[in-house]
């Protein structure tokens, strides 16, 4: 399943906010409670590179996530484009 993070703007109060999601969903604003709001932009987290200490760790999020992206880790990796180059094979 696809992990996103959904930008909004309020029609009613003009604030922003973003929001992880599975889905590019309608959101409800934080800041006045307006209803169906439709992200403008979306980043996909479906797939991460997260640095810990010396080596960077591919995550990926399954398709059973549902509330909350559930991170399995696919691999450990010396450099970023190690960590890449596994990513851009799997594809």
């Amino acid at each position: 399943m696809a992990w996103l993070l959904n930008h909004y703007k309020c029609d009613r109060c003009r604030r922003r906010w973003a929001d992880e999601w599975s889905c590019m969903c309608d959101d409800t604003c934080p800041h006045c409670g307006a209803r169906d709001m439709t992200p403008y932009e979306s980043e996909e987290l479906t797939t991460l590179i997260e640095e810990e200490g010396k080596e960077f760790v591919v995550l990926w999020s399954p398709e059973t996530a549902e509330h909350d992206p559930d991170y399995r880790e696919l691999g450990r990796f010396p450099t970023r484009e190690k960590a890449l180059e596994f990513l851009a094979a799997d594809q």
